[in-house]
Formats: structure tokens, C-alpha cells, sequence
């Protein structure tokens, strides 16, 4: 098992993915965000939904936003939809993955 350089809670099973930062050779770097998995529907990847606060200026408020990012789903974490993931940048795995699953919180 690697070290892949960001404090979480590796995995306790294994696999043999190529594109596991824990058991392939996958690099992480950049960004690092949580959110929670809606869709695990397709293979190898999940959708995760993040909500985050906008500041709107003119009228000194914040309105709630949300968006969906796309991730590559390593096989030993076994996350399930509606668990709350982290999940961190890596360099562009398909047409819209590029950030991969490190860590799962389960609710």
C-alpha cells in the first residue's frame, strides 16, 4: 500500500486498479473536496454532489449552490450511494473524470 501524500484512512481491502492512488500508480495533486454520492451506476465511477455557499454582493447575501462531479471509483473502498466521500484531483482519467475517490465516511 502507498502512501499518497494527504492525511485519510486507507482502505481495508485491496485491488489491483491501475487507477487506485492506494494500490495503483495514480498521482494525486490539487484540489481535495467532500460531498456525497449519488450515483454509482456506472462502472469504475461515481457522481458525487457537493453544496457550497455563493456570495451574491450587491444584495450581501449567500444563496446555496450545488454541483456534480464525476469520479473514478476504486473497487476496495465499497462505497454506496448516499455515503459522504473525499475525493481529490488527479490528472484526466476519461472525458469528465479527473478526480478519484480516496476516502469514504458512510452515513
Amino acid at each position: 500500500m502507498r502512501n499518497i501524500g494527504i492525511d485519510v484512512k486507507p482502505p481495508v481491502k485491496s485491488c489491483n486498479d491501475k487507477f487506485c492512488p492506494f494500490h495503483g500508480s495514480l498521482s494525486i495533486r490539487g484540489k481535495i473536496l467532500e460531498g456525497k454520492a449519488v450515483s454509482i451506476k456506472a462502472k469504475d465511477m461515481v457522481i458525487v454532489e457537493r453544496e457550497y455557499l455563493h456570495h451574491i454582493k450587491k444584495y450581501m447575501r449567500y444563496e446555496k449552490r450545488r454541483s456534480k462531479i464525476h469520479a473514478h471509483l476504486p473497487p476496495c473502498l465499497g462505497v454506496k450511494e448516499g455515503d459522504s466521500v473525499k475525493i481529490a484531483e488527479c490528472r484526466p482519467l476519461a472525458k469528465t473524470i479527473s478526480f478519484v475517490v480516496v476516502e469514504r465516511f458512510g452515513e
